[in-house]
């Protein structure tokens, strides 16, 4: 301070006796104020003056710097500062008012109140700069009697308070914003339950210990008491979560949180917090454990963020209705198949390996459910669900089909002959006892794909080739399936390509009377010969098109393109005949037999002309339709043939029920005929077709041996190689020429 102001400190706290002073009784707390003058006089006589002050309950704690630089200093290592009782020129004349700049623009302090005094009026800092750097007051130290002095300061400090008030409330709201941004990404009641324990601690105290509680039924798995249970916690053991209040072992806590649900309001003690949650049909009780009692602002900044969390919890329930809505089962109550995705999402993406998926299908449960009814498949559809999950307590079950189910799990666990073992014993649905078996497609994880749809799509494969097995009723994905059923989709797209542009052909092998040596007609072959010239077989190509249904389109061809040569074969070979083959979804449609008539009709052809070939094995699936068919056909005049006679599995007692003109003797039974012992089937053949008087054809003829043996035994008619092999429309007319 310069020594022209010394004429003024004779003034300084002069006693206003006649006033009363600010005084009070206060706490051990403190208000921390920084003097700063480079007068070390000022220092003490201001302390002196303001020694007896209690402010706001709080006595005053003095801190003191003799520079602007040292105030600064002083003011950045001391965060509890609230007051500077400021000398505006020191070590030079704006020393000071360089402390406020320093304050609030570096330091970016906002709250700390600041009285500038200066004993010289001259040096006066303008208005502009008052009211820019927020200063809160300023006197010229002759001004300063002890009791204004008691004055400015009791006012500064009110002001910190206030605005120390305002900022906490700031700050609580802002933790509260936050929080509940947090707490409505929250979707499932764990997660959302511990994220409001722990918003909790941010507006208390990070040493509170709190759990979150509320009646078990409905909340929680296989619960259905109306106890409290700990549905989150902190600060005490994780094995609290979905456990009994009672089982904290702490009586008084159980008590209050009982009390406070049926109170329905929230208790505020010295030790303890009971907060009472609720809307609409959903409650709540959060226990918390204080080391302090609340300040009267965190108490109103607590029941604010309480209705936030009041609605947090209602939404969380409702989203988990919608969830469970949309992701589970109504009846078995398991998953469903949006989440048995979801669920191998996780099972595609984990980095266990020794983990498998697969689909569990009932069969025939759909003739279950014709017969008994709707009521006791979907009883018998959950006694399967409640076993399968008997499986083990580490597999993950879902319901993804009407009578199919999903299965994640250990794969010693689920095996094939575990996932069996589960249709043992029959399943009870209501009074029924039902006996029932399930096909079986599973997918292991170094065989699975990244994405949960592609694995479905992947056991899903499985399934369908388990359920073709007739053997096994169960099938593991591999690679190699796909890579069949892209080759399928290609062939079967290259099939129909070609078939519109007249690339298929039908080729004739001639069939010859064993006693005559004559030709007496041809069985019709279709070839396909693609683009490039290269023939493809029609054991790969007919099940392609029969899996398609081309086979229909493809099968009203053949018929087609055979009586158009049985037309031209008219004017010098009337006496032949054309055999053709048939497949079974041809005799599905309800007009194939009008079909064939109107075509014969068309082309003017005699029905005894054109003979039908079945095979055996078509028998197996549907036996009355093709006995129907082949009846109308045969009332017609037209030929019925079998084909592959005892190759295939059909009961003897249907052969007596069809209408045959001819059976036919399978190359399997004719290759070896003429060695000794090779014969028996052939000749028992043979036999039947004479005694119920049907012409037998063998084929596959392809040595003079074969053709005598069969002379011997004998067979009626014959077509092979040893005579010629099947040939186009045109060769076939010119071979006929050439053998007449």
């Amino acid at each position: 301070m310069q020594a022209s102001e010394n004429s003024h400190d004779d003034f300084l706290f002069i006693d206003d006796s006649d006033e009363d002073e600010i005084l009070a009784f206060g706490s051990n707390e403190t208000w921390q104020v920084l003097i700063v003058d480079d007068d070390p006089e000022i220092h003490s006589v201001t302390q002196l003056a303001l020694s007896d002050l209690i402010v706001l309950g709080r006595r005053l704690e003095y801190l003191h710097a003799y520079s602007g630089k040292d105030a600064c200093q002083l003011i950045e290592n001391n965060d509890d500062i609230v007051l500077v009782l400021l000398d505006v020129v020191m070590e030079t004349d704006d020393a000071g008012l360089n402390v406020v700049k320093y304050i609030r623009e570096t330091l970016q302090r906002k709250d700390i109140r600041i009285v500038l005094r200066t004993g010289q009026p001259g040096y006066a800092p303008e208005e502009s700069v008052i009211k820019e750097y927020d200063i809160n007051d300023y006197k010229t130290k002759t001004e300063l009697t002890r009791r204004k002095l008691v004055t400015t300061v009791f006012a500064a400090i009110r002001s910190f308070q206030q605005i120390a008030t305002v900022n906490e409330n700031r700050q609580g709201l802002e933790k509260i914003v936050s929080g509940a941004t947090e707490l409505s990404s929250q979707h499932s009641l764990s997660t959302f339950s511990q994220s409001v324990l722990s918003q909790l601690r941010t507006l208390i105290s990070d040493d509170v210990s709190a759990v979150f509680c509320a009646r078990g039924q409905g909340i929680i798995d296989n619960i259905d008491d109306l106890s409290f249970y700990v549905l989150a916690q902190m600060g005490f053991d994780d094995s609290l979560l979905n456990q009994k209040i009672d089982t904290l072992q702490d009586h008084q806590a159980s008590k209050q949180v009982k009390g406070c649900f049926l109170q329905q309001k929230h208790q505020y003690l010295d030790d303890s917090l009971n907060l009472y949650v609720a809307k609409g049909d959903y409650r709540a009780v959060i226990h918390v454990k204080l080391s302090s009692p609340l300040t009267e602002i965190q108490t109103q900044l607590l029941n604010v963020f309480l209705t936030g969390v009041a609605v947090g919890y209602e939404n969380v329930h409702l989203f988990q209705k919608l969830t469970n809505a949309a992701y589970r089962d109504w009846l078995t109550n398991l998953p469903n198949r949006l989440e048995f995705v979801r669920l191998l999402d996780d099972f595609a993406q984990n980095e266990c390996k020794n983990t498998v998926a697969a689909l569990i299908d009932i069969n025939h449960f759909s003739d279950i459910n014709d017969a008994l009814g709707q009521d006791i498949g979907n009883k018998l559809l959950s006694a399967v669900g409640q076993r399968i999950q008997s499986i083990g307590s580490d597999c993950q079950l879902a319901r993804v089909g009407a009578d199919v189910f999903g299965i994640i799990g250990p794969a010693d666990c689920l095996t094939p002959e575990s996932l069996i073992a589960l249709f043992h014993q029959p399943f009870a649905a209501g009074e029924q006892h039902l006996p029932i078996n399930a096909c079986f497609g599973l997918c292991t994880k170094e065989q699975a794909q990244s994405s949960g749809v592609q694995v479905l799509n992947q056991i899903n494969i499985a399934l369908n080739i388990a359920k073709k097995n007739r053997l096994e009723h169960f099938a593991y994905y591999h690679s190699d399936i796909e890579d069949q059923m892209q080759w399928r989709l290609n062939m079967i797209r290259q099939l129909r390509n070609d078939f519109a542009n007249n690339c298929l052909e039908l080729w004739y092998q001639p069939q010859l009377s064993l006693t005559t040596g004559k030709v007496i007609g041809a069985e019709a072959l279709l070839r396909w010969r693609t683009a490039d010239g290269k023939f493809v077989s029609p054991a790969v190509f007919i099940p392609l098109a029969e899996y398609s249904g081309l086979i229909i389109e493809i099968g009203d061809w053949v018929i087609t393109q055979a009586c158009k040569q049985l037309k031209i074969l008219e004017e010098d070979f009337s006496d032949l005949s054309i055999s053709v083959n048939v497949s079974i979804p041809q005799f599905r449609q309800d007009n194939f037999v009008d079909n064939i008539i109107n075509t014969m009709t068309q082309h003017g052809i005699k029905p005894n002309k054109l003979e039908l070939e079945i095979t055996e094995n078509i028998l197996m699936d549907e036996p009355q339709i093709i006995i129907d068919a082949l009846t109308k056909l045969k009332a017609q005049g037209i030929s019925i043939a079998l084909d592959d006679f005892g190759t295939g599995f059909s009961s003897l007692s249907y052969l007596q029920k069809l209408p045959l003109d001819r059976l036919k003797v399978d190359r399997a039974f004719v290759t070896d005929i003429n060695k000794e012992g090779q014969s028996v089937i052939a000749e028992t053949i043979i036999n039947l077709g004479q005694k119920m008087q049907l012409k037998v054809i063998a084929e596959g003829i392809e040595e003079i041996e074969q053709q005598e043996r069969l002379i011997e035994l004998g067979c009626d008619e014959v077509q092979g190689f040893y005579y010629a092999k099947p040939m186009p429309g045109e060769e076939f007319i010119n071979f006929l020429h050439q053998q007449s």
